[in-house]
């Protein structure tokens, strides 16, 4: 027997969209109805291959349904424009994946699904399996097994024959209509019988079998009178509602069977519309890693193997660009006819690469320069770089890494090795394109590749490391281990391991009787986050001692073990600078992550007196910015009490303590220049008066009235922030004052966590990223100004406000200033942007 799976489109859609998180691809456009639709599809698909398929989808048109009942469907909410904009890529996918896709004014979808069952229940030797998240579809059942419901929910998909429904329902499918037609339906708003409820109308129906043996026993049934005074008044009522519950099931079509049989999948529409969608999982999960689109017709060009000579010849007078590619220290070149390969000696290329006017095209050049740096070639004039341009293009992509950039740009679902410099030149030719489209190149020009060079320098020389004075260290942090050990121990009245969640749950719960939260539902067990044991801090000293042992175990483990671990030969540690780790903009690094080293603390901030110069005679110079954010956002809110006061030179905290809690500045006491602190910092980051008063300790009803105050006293910044989450929502993307742009895919959704989440991040990333744009302006000035001055002095590293330099002592005074300089003018704002630098013989003596 063969099989038909015909599918309600806007009921499995419509469920997609509200059962899988905001997703959107690289545009920005929304794709989280279309990845579910396409989940549940292929299941269904790769469970019951299936000789014939089919999705149904409504059309706007009112049906017979509305002539009949002018309130059919009324008072529904319109459809979200974020699913509605998803429809017709769907009905392309579904074609892609071999569906056929079928609508008919003045019809229902559950229409055309009937009129499909209809041809399982016409003896045509073919199972019917109809898959919707709409119950009314179960009418279609049929008693001989022709036609069963494949009934989709939000966890799982449920199949649905004769017995399984009776087993349910109690009653036969085929009188599920007339059950409707009693309770009726308030998704569609069918009437029913008023005050007959779901319960009640299963009950009827499977004592009396159907609506008609119902009425017709009505006069004389054993029924309550309060039930047989409704079914009396509600007859009419009744028999509409089931005319208007019961699915058609011969709409004029004008198909066969014939032409819903299916050939399978267009595995190159397919890969196209998930390469469109940025459906990188799919693509592999149908196996279309080798389809050829068509982009990806042109054949790849011959890959030779050269010498150094032959590299020489095919730059000799090249005026256009060059793809190159470094894959395990060979490289390879593409100019769109032919792949040159050279697995040489590096040290052979270097009249190439010290040749000014070649222009070189290449993914991640900050590895080509250090590559070629190990050989003895200084390159750092890269011409385009197809990751830091994707970056740009889209900070928030997942990854930048080639086989993603390739199925994203040019359709390509795999990178066959040895052809990676040619993909680099496709790519080019298309993200170049969106980059002079979009007016990015500023950005790309001016900041990210000029600061690319600069990490490449910050990462060959890495920072130097006392490895004894960091072995001493950890031996220090032991012993205030093994002390905070015994003192636990003492306090739980025994032995146990601190580090297992599961036992320290049972000390902390069972043992001692603390007030415990609900259990972790999945484990099983408490939870002892650092979040619930801040809350326990009051009810028993052993808290404060384990948050103690976690903070100090972690600083042995993970700092002190992990720097002493990476440092090279000459107590040196190169970490990795990343450009396109954040969506804002800011760096980041790992391997060691040295942006991450505790401060808060001192304990912590004891570990930066291990970070040293190279040797005695030089030492380090360490600046930051005072309130750069506040400075920012003083200058982009155009706020003019924020503006005085950062231009009078008045402590911002003191001023905002001022405004919002109704003092005159002499009187503001520390503790309230410390909540005034929180506020600020509060607002940058899009906090609400739930955060605020978390930090603070307050009541909400508190933290809602500093905010307010604090929004009193600062009104542009109301109007400012006010104006970002607006904008968001119209465009979809925030942009920093030099046109970094963040897309917001949460604020597309229906999911209110997640659309607070995005309007904090509308409020915050316009700020942040262009802090985080102005230390990268200020380290590619440094560099430069450094270099030019001659001066014995570079940059080692960035944690975000703060830049530090090695500096040789004899003109560490020199360099400091510079510094400063640099920093203080990387840009204009309308209020001076201030950095003080200090020197010392070790990081915790710079601070």
């Amino acid at each position: 027997m063969k099989k038909l799976l015909a599918v309600d489109g806007n009921s499995i859609l419509n469920r997609a969209y509200y059962g899988v998180r905001m997703l959107t691809n690289g545009e920005g456009f929304p794709t989280n109805a279309l990845f579910g639709l396409v989940n549940i599809l292929e299941k269904q698909l790769e469970a019951l291959s299936p000789d014939y398929a089919a999705v149904a989808f409504d059309l706007k048109a009112p049906t017979f349904r509305h002539k009949m009942y002018s309130e059919y469907k009324a008072g529904r909410k319109p459809m979200p424009e974020e699913l509605a904009m998803q429809f017709p890529v769907a009905k392309e996918l579904c074609r892609a994946m071999g569906f056929r896709v079928l609508e008919a004014e003045g019809y229902e979808a559950d229409d055309i699904l009937g009129t499909l069952a209809a041809l399982a229940k016409n003896g045509k030797d073919i199972k019917a399996y109809i898959l919707t998240g709409d119950r009314d579809s179960l009418q279609l059942i049929t008693e001989d097994g022709s036609v069963s419901v494949l009934l989709a929910s939000n966890t799982e998909t449920a199949l649905y024959d004769s017995a399984k429904f009776h087993e349910k329902y109690g009653v036969s499918p085929n009188v599920f209509v007339d059950v409707k037609a009693l309770m009726g339906d308030s998704s569609d708003n069918i009437p029913g019988v008023p005050g007959i409820g779901e319960k009640t109308a299963l009950k009827l129906i499977s004592e009396y079998g159907s609506l008609d043996s119902l009425y017709e026993a009505l006069p004389n049934a054993s029924l309550t009178p309060s039930v047989k005074t409704k079914l009396e008044c509600g007859r009419d009522s009744a028999y509409m509602s089931r005319d208007l519950a019961r699915i058609f099931c011969e709409v004029p079509l004008g198909i066969g069977d014939g032409d819903i049989k299916t050939d399978g999948a267009n595995r190159k529409e397919l890969l196209a519309l998930f390469t469109k969608l940025g459906f990188s999982a799919f693509i592999k999960r149908f196996g279309l890693e080798n389809v050829q689109s068509e982009e990806k017709s042109t054949p790849s060009p011959a890959v030779l193997h050269v010498t150094s000579a032959d590299i020489a010849s095919f730059f000799h007078e090249k005026e256009t660009p060059v793809s190159v590619f470094l894959s395990d220290g060979v490289f390879s070149f593409c100019d769109g006819e032919k792949i040159n390969v050279f697995d040489g000696d590096l040290r052979e290329l270097a009249p190439i690469f010290e040749n000014s006017s070649v222009k070189i095209v290449t993914h991640d050049c900050k590895e080509m320069y250090k590559a070629l740096e190990s050989a003895g070639i200084r390159f750092r004039s890269c011409f385009f770089d197809v990751m830091l341009a994707a970056y740009v293009l889209s900070s928030g992509d997942s990854s930048f890494d080639l086989p993603h950039l390739a199925l994203k740009y040019i359709g390509m679902s795999s990178v066959p090795k040895g052809t990676e410099a040619h993909v680099v030149s496709l790519l080019f030719g298309v993200i170049s394109e969106k980059i002079r489209e979009g007016d990015f190149g500023k950005l790309l020009f001016d900041i990210e590749m000029p600061l690319a060079a600069v990490l490449a320098d910050m990462e060959i020389t890495g920072f130097r490391t006392d490895v004894k004075g960091l072995e001493e260290y950890g031996k220090q942090l032991d012993r205030v281990a093994d002390s905070l050990r015994d003192r636990i121990y003492f306090a739980a009245g025994k032995t146990f391991n601190i580090n297992s969640p599961v036992q320290l749950g049972d000390v902390l719960f069972e043992t001692l009787g603390l007030p415990a939260g609900k259990k972790n539902k999945s484990s099983g067990h408490y939870s002892t986050s650092a979040e619930i044991l801040e809350k326990l801090r009051p009810y028993h000293p052993i808290i404060d001692d384990i948050l103690d042992f976690r903070k100090v175990t972690k600083l042995k483990s993970t700092y002190v073990d992990g720097l002493i671990k990476v440092a090279d030969e000459s107590g040196r540690v190169h970490s990795c600078f990343h450009q396109t780790g954040t969506a804002t903009g800011r760096l980041s690094s790992s391997d060691p992550n040295l942006q991450n080293i505790p401060v808060r603390t001192d304990i912590g901030r004891e570990l930066r007196r291990f970070f040293v110069p190279r040797d005695n005679s030089y030492v380090l110079i360490d600046a930051d910015y005072s309130q750069i954010e506040l400075r920012v956002l003083a200058s982009l809110s155009g706020d003019k009490a924020m503006t005085e006061a950062f231009l009078s030179g008045k402590d911002i905290h003191a001023s905002t303590a001022s405004a919002v809690f109704g003092v005159p500045a002499e009187n503001v006491t520390p503790e309230l220049r410390k909540r005034a602190k929180a506020i600020n910092f509060g607002i940058v980051y899009g906090m609400g008066e739930f955060s605020l008063s978390q930090d603070l300790g307050i009541t909400r009803a508190e933290a809602k009235r500093y905010i307010e105050s604090y929004f009193a006293g600062f009104p542009n910044i109301r109007s400012y922030l006010s104006g970002l989450v607006a904008g968001a929502y119209e465009n979809g993307y925030v942009t920093t004052m030099f046109g970094r742009r963040r897309y917001i895919p949460e604020l597309a959704g229906q999911n209110k966590n997640l659309k607070n989440f995005g309007e904090r991040v509308a409020k915050n990333s316009p700020i942040q990223g262009s802090a985080a744009d102005i230390i990268k302006i200020a380290m590619i000035e440094v560099d430069r100004r450094l270099r030019e001055s001659g001066l014995d002095a570079r940059l080692i590293l960035q944690v975000h406000d703060e830049l530090i330099l090695e500096s040789s002592r004899d003109c560490a005074g020199k360099a400091a200033k510079l510094l400063e300089e640099c920093m203080e003018n990387a840009v204009r704002l309308s209020v001076p942007l201030v950095a003080h630098a200090e020197v010392g013989d070790n990081w915790y003596e710079t601070k």
